[in-house]
């Protein structure tokens, strides 16, 4: 009795849903993000054109070695769950929203301590924000052209036995 209330309250939804979350998430935080990058970059020097160069030229490796590394997670891992309909909220697994968590703890922390100059923390927010507005984009492509999605990260049976990961 218990367990079929929960299932009726729990937001389901299908697994195309979840790159739209997932791409409405990464977007908002992106915006905020580049957002406070250039109020920092504006505000702090003349040559704003110099360290957005340097954001941008950052973005590349953050967004190649990291997020994209993290799309690909957890798109294979929505592609090949076996069940139709997901919570809304699980468009990251666990482990993802206490690394989100931490990186926004940590954020907040650094800025308040003033340990950094805002000019560098604004620097860094530009190759954050792209980089996240770029995980954002993967996101919703994956949830456009979600058949497409599925024939690129689908694992049959055959290939599970072998994966080690």
């Amino acid at each position: 009795m218990k367990m079929e209330f929960i299932e009726k309250i729990k937001p389901a939804v299908p697994k195309r849903v979840l790159f739209f979350v997932a791409a409405l998430v990464w977007g908002f935080v992106s915006y905020r993000i580049l957002l406070m990058g250039i109020t920092d970059i504006l505000g702090n020097t003349k040559s704003y054109w110099i360290n957005f160069l340097i954001g941008i030229c950052g973005y590349i490796p953050f967004f190649w070695f990291v997020f994209l590394k993290m799309f690909f997670k957890h798109t294979r891992r929505i592609i090949n769950s076996k069940l139709e309909k997901h919570c809304i909220f699980s468009f990251f697994d666990i482990k993802g929203f206490a690394i989100m968590a931490f990186m926004i703890i940590f954020g907040i922390t650094l800025r308040k301590l003033n340990i950094i100059p805002e000019l560098y923390m604004g620097t860094f927010f530009i190759s954050l924000g792209l980089s996240l507005l770029s995980a954002a984009i993967c996101f919703l492509y994956s949830g456009v052209w979600f058949e497409r999605a599925k024939v690129k990260f689908l694992i049959d049976d055959h290939d599970r036995t072998h994966d080690v990961n």
